[in-house]
């Protein structure tokens, strides 16, 4: 076979391959990202409700030690003082107290009639027409015999942060006995003590009452709502208004 007669071989390049597609990490790596995400939210809500837990516990902690000297087993061992603050509860359609005011009212007329309060200081929720316990309380009163210008009368005890403050700069009590359940008493006599009245208290609980269990669980909040009101907050009564001196003349 002559020279010319052998073809060259022609060598053939493949083509140019296309470029890789972007890689999209990989659906474990996603996972992982978001699974430590979410560590990181438990932890912060675990350490928020610590910290809320804490706060309540200190709050209670502080209210209960601070009442704990001016609280009294009985109403026979309370020192004698110039005001009974009967605070408000519920009242019935007809104007019945509830049981539990009903045992507060009757624990300012034993203080009254031992001689132990010469005046009383009835506060409530009169904010709306149709409700009042403020009149309810004092009519309670005055049909077992306190004098009628023995009654004070303050239709705006909202709270017992209002009932307090308004007891001191309304009616300028100086010093008191609160009426109200033994559940109560502390943040009753704390808040009374911190708007500068000389307070004590025992128990006003003559019965088993059947929400006992659910104020017990809401007053360990109302507690820490209390310190903040004191100490933390810019609270004040929802009205106050002009001095009636619970030791001036009767109230009209």
């Amino acid at each position: 076979m002559s020279p010319a007669s052998v073809k060259p071989s022609i060598t053939m390049s493949p083509p140019p391959a296309d470029p890789a597609p972007p890689t999209s990490p990989p659906a474990a790596s996603i996972g992982g990202k978001l699974w430590r995400g979410l560590k990181r939210i438990i932890k912060l809500a675990g350490l928020l409700s610590l910290l809320a837990i804490g706060g309540v516990a200190a709050a209670n902690g502080w209210v209960l030690y601070s009442a704990a000297d001016h609280e009294y087993d009985t109403v026979e061992a309370l020192p004698a003082r110039s005001v009974a603050i009967v605070l408000g509860a519920g009242v019935y359609g007809d104007g019945t107290p509830s049981q539990a005011l009903e045992d507060r009212l009757s624990m300012a007329l034993d203080l009254y009639q031992a001689g132990k309060i010469s005046r009383v200081l009835v506060s409530g929720d009169h904010g709306k027409r149709y409700y009042d316990e403020v009149n309810a309380m004092s009519r309670w009163l005055i049909e077992r015999g306190v004098k009628p210008a023995d009654v004070f009368r303050d239709h705006a005890g909202f709270r017992t942060f209002d009932s307090m403050v308004r007891a001191r700069k309304i009616f300028q009590v100086e010093d008191a006995v609160i009426c109200t359940q033994g559940f109560h008493q502390p943040r009753a006599i704390f808040l009374a003590r911190e708007a500068g009245i000389d307070a004590v208290g025992a128990p006003a609980d003559r019965r088993r009452y059947a929400d006992r269990h659910v104020a017990t669980v809401r007053e360990s909040l109302a507690r820490t709502l209390a310190v903040l009101d004191v100490y933390v907050l810019p609270t004040k009564p929802k009205h106050l208004g002009p001095p009636i001196p619970i030791s001036g003349p009767p109230q009209r």
